[in-house]
């Protein structure tokens, strides 16, 4: 069934350049994407690396992703599936639809009569009714009359003391000091 199957160990130290270490396991996994569809001569968007490869890859977290990964990359048509050696990788299937439009109908009908054999018959118990205490009939606050705004006159500052000037000392009394 497989067109190609080859084994690769992919050296992945070029993840450690990235500069953030917080990115280095989302490099990790674009350096095989791009080291598979290089030697298996596929476009980078049909290669799908599997879920053990990729958890491979981010089991010591983001910042510290292993150096180098030894995958099998198997090819069929245009599609290339990575994975470990020792993983067995499950091609996705479409799924179809498990009723048929004209079986629908009849299915619903199925179910409508076991439901009604299998529910045995039970007596509808009505709550008894509470009783309400009348309620006291509030009234509404009286809307306040408004008074016309009043002419206010504009407020004065209050008056600041004026200093007093400071007696002047004569210089001919500092010269005859000296």
């Amino acid at each position: 069934m497989a067109d190609l199957e080859r084994i690769y160990v992919i050296p992945l130290r070029k993840a450690y350049d990235t500069p953030p270490r917080t990115k280095r396991s989302r490099k990790a996994v674009k350096i095989v994407r791009k080291f598979i569809s290089r030697h298996m001569k596929a476009e980078e968007t049909d290669v799908s690396i599997s879920e053990g490869v990729n958890s491979l890859i981010w089991k010591r977290g983001i910042q510290k992703p292993p150096r180098k990964i030894k995958v099998k990359a198997v090819k069929s048509g245009d599609r290339v599936v990575v994975s470990l050696l020792d993983e067995k990788v499950e091609e996705k299937k479409l799924e179809t639809p498990k009723v048929k439009k004209e079986e629908a109908p009849k299915a619903e009908e199925k179910k409508v009569e076991e439901k009604k054999e299998t529910a045995p018959e039970e007596k509808k118990v009505e709550p008894a009714p509470v009783k309400e205490e009348p309620k006291k009939e509030e009234k509404p606050p009286e809307p306040k009359e408004e008074k016309p705004a009043e002419k206010k006159e504009p407020e004065k500052p209050a008056e600041v003391p004026k200093e007093e000037p400071k007696p002047e000392v004569k210089a001919e009394a500092h010269k005859k000091k000296e």
